[in-house]
């Protein structure tokens, strides 16, 4: 069993690398405000980037910057001036789609290691070690492998490529994200991380000769969100994943919230440090992922064609805790200033959540504004607020409520 593998965060802006490093990640990725494939998480600009290496580096966390769109002509031409500015800054890699931008990056960033985004598709092992030979020193495999198939690849590749795959997240109904459906639909182009997600949305049928006229399409008990995916959840199954030789656990999530990120960062650091202790994941972690705002979650492709990757009765999200507060600061005894993101009234059912310790459930009790007045909610944005908690948090914190 590996002695260390590789937890990797998604950090769609800086608040979201906050919380990602807060809460146990071992690297993360996000992207510069071009050449990324999430348009519309909120990125960094370059002063941005040079400070989310300096926050990496304070906390011992690897840090890498994606340039995986696939560009057009217009777009390669500003390439080296953003590849030249990266090579500065030092990023501990580059991950990268295009061979266009791949031959840029040895020229104009030549110090930096370069990851091959799953993007490019990689499902075997003579495409894996072409990258290899081409400078690459890690490979994101395709999503529509199996452990199988990846331990193949881990087999028959150099050692010293490492392999990274997605065990957390979004799916795509696509083969690694290769979809037109978004531009021909809304005009937002996928390859340039602005996915309208049309295989989220629900679809008729219409015959030619009955126009304007609509029916439904069912599938098994009904339902016609013909091309919605469940979720990829992998936490329990950890070992077989490190048995495969897979250097590196990603989460997807770069537009998902920083409660997302802190808490699925927190569950997979959590069970990984476990299993490499030789212990089973503790439940406790298990049931941490239910916690996030989510779809029905399988096991991917990891398993084979298990054929219940598609939920087509809707593509809604399951919401049954979201994040209450964030802790600013706490007295010994518990007593926190806190900072609203949702609304908390006296008597909710809540949980506290801090970097290092077990999820603690409590009842809020008393509760008041910043300037010591009684409350029994908090209904404003933002708003600091005084409460007891059950025990000592430190800064950053989460507190939640069930809903």
């Amino acid at each position: 069993m590996a002695d260390r593998v590789e937890i990797l965060a998604p950090a769609g802006d800086e608040e979201k690398l906050n919380m990602a490093l807060t809460y146990g990640a071992d690297a993360v990725y996000l992207a510069g405000k071009a050449f990324g494939m999430r348009a519309s998480a909120g990125n960094f600009d370059e002063n941005g980037l040079k400070n989310a290496v300096s926050m990496c580096r304070e906390k011992k966390a690897k840090i890498y910057v994606a340039c995986n769109i696939v560009p057009g002509d217009d777009e390669i031409a500003r390439a080296p001036h953003f590849l030249e500015f990266l090579q500065e800054i030092g990023p501990d890699a580059l991950i990268i789609t295009d061979m266009g931008l791949l031959r840029l990056a040895k020229r104009h960033a030549p110090d930096l290691p370069v990851h091959i985004s799953t993007q490019a598709g990689i499902m075997n092992s003579e495409s894996a070690s072409m990258w290899f030979e081409l400078g690459a020193s890690r490979v994101v495999l395709a999503r529509e492998l199996t452990l199988d198939a990846i331990a193949a690849i881990r087999a028959k590749t150099p050692r010293e490529l490492e392999i990274e795959t997605f065990v957390h997240g979004s799916m795509c109904v696509s083969i690694s994200g290769r979809c037109l459906l978004s531009n021909y639909l809304a005009g937002r182009d996928a390859n340039r991380g602005d996915c309208a997600q049309p295989c989220r949305w629900k679809y008729y049928l219409m015959e030619e000769k009955r126009p304007g006229e609509f029916f439904e399409i069912f599938e098994g008990s009904g339902g016609a969100h013909i091309m919605n995916s469940k979720d990829l959840c992998m936490i329990e199954h950890i070992p077989e994943l490190i048995a495969a030789g897979i250097d590196s656990f990603k989460i997807e999530g770069r537009m998902k919230s920083a409660y997302y990120a802190a808490v699925i960062t927190n569950a997979y650091r959590k069970a990984r440090d476990a299993v490499l202790k030789g212990e089973e994941v503790p439940r406790i972690w298990i049931d941490e992922v239910q916690k996030v705002s989510h779809r029905r979650y399988y096991t991917g492709f990891y398993f084979g064609d298990e054929g219940n990757g598609q939920f087509v009765d809707d593509s809604l999200y399951i919401r049954e805790w979201e994040i209450a507060a964030l802790v600013e600061d706490c007295a010994p005894d518990g007593t926190a200033l806190l900072t609203q993101r949702n609304r908390v009234f006296t008597g909710d059912t809540m949980e506290l959540l801090t970097p290092d310790g077990e999820p603690v459930g409590f009842v809020m009790g008393d509760m008041t504004d910043s300037d010591g007045s009684p409350i029994s909610s908090t209904p404003h944005p933002m708003m600091r607020y005084i409460a007891k908690l059950p025990c000592f948090a430190p800064k950053n914190s989460i507190l939640r409520k069930q809903n």
